[in-house]
């Protein structure tokens, strides 16, 4: 029996998110020996060059127009994720973090709105006040005190919503509020070329912020070991499989389905790191999760007719 096109984006949106979820524990590992955005730089600019290395041919009649608009959604995307790793480092729950980082799927329609004036459901808006309540039971702390490890993720979240704006665009042809055609950049070359942003943005703050040293007298096995495993587990297969899956269907269920990684996080903390969280957490970060699914009610309810239907 063929597989329909939605359904193939919702399953390669599955294997992002498991794959993203399982990065933050390679991630954590990595930043807690080294400075956190020379780490990130050598994941993503090891990812970028695997990517490239291996599949160089998809590169064939790439104009410098799509050059640049990949290096664009690249640079977003760097500082995005300049303000995740950040965080991370920072940090004191992991579970906590992802559940903040997961409200860029709340922002997502908001940016959407304001910078390309897409019209957007009125879940919207619905669920940005019930994101928001469960941001600040994460913040309140006998009165407002976030952690700075919190500010980074927040930040980290609103500039990666930009990011999944501008990258759904550009993968595909057809997306949502464009009244223009224009072609869609190649899945490969799209993932490749921002990847390989993000490792120079990174490395180029890393230059100006952190000390190098101490990490390259130290580095050590283990570290090389987290180092690899995220860059080709974590970012290179994680983000071809997303951009991929984001080229097969304008209307797939994906970020529904990727709204459920800080799930994946939360889970894979608590037996990798013996996380546990308290009932002001675990309500907070209920709230948010609730939130995702407000914000997405409509994509919610064709899931679950999709599968009832089969």
């Amino acid at each position: 029996m063929a597989v329909s096109t939605t359904a193939k984006s919702d399953l390669l949106f599955v294997a992002a998110a498991l794959l993203a979820a399982i990065s933050w524990m390679f991630s954590r590992e990595a930043v807690l020996a080294m400075p956190p955005l020379l780490f990130l730089s050598l994941r993503f600019l090891l990812a970028g060059s695997v990517l490239a290395a291996f599949g160089w041919h998809h590169f064939k009649g790439l104009t410098r127009e799509q050059f640049l608009r990949a290096a664009r959604v690249g640079v977003v995307f760097g500082a995005g994720m300049s303000c995740w790793v950040t965080g991370l480092h920072l940090t004191s729950h992991i579970g906590e973090g992802a559940f903040i980082i997961s409200l860029n799927v709340v922002f997502v329609p908001v940016i959407a709105r304001l910078v390309f004036a897409e019209e957007q459901p009125i879940t919207t808006w619905l669920a940005l006040p019930v994101a928001m309540a469960g941001l600040a039971l994460l913040s309140l702390n006998g009165g407002f005190d976030p952690e700075a490890g919190q500010v980074f993720f927040l930040l980290a979240a609103l500039i990666l919503a930009f990011y999944f704006t501008l990258n759904a665009r550009a993968a595909n042809t057809h997306p949502a509020g464009r009244k223009t055609h224009r072609a869609a950049l190649p899945v490969y070359p799209l993932t490749t070329i921002a990847l390989s942003m993000v490792g120079t943005v990174t490395l180029v703050l890393s230059l100006v912020l952190e000390p190098w040293a101490p990490t390259f007298s130290d580095f050590g096995g283990d570290l090389v070991l987290w180092i690899v495993l995220s860059a080709i587990v974590g970012t290179a297969a994680r983000f071809f499989v997303q951009t991929w899956a984001q080229s097969l269907a304008a209307h797939s269920h994906g970020v529904v389905i990727l709204s459920m990684e800080p799930v994946w996080v939360a889970f894979f903390a608590v037996g990798w790191f013996g996380e546990t969280m308290v009932f002001q957490q675990f309500a907070g970060c209920a709230l948010i999760l609730t939130a995702l699914f407000v914000n997405r009610w409509h994509t919610v309810r064709s899931l679950i007719r999709d599968l009832r239907g089969n």
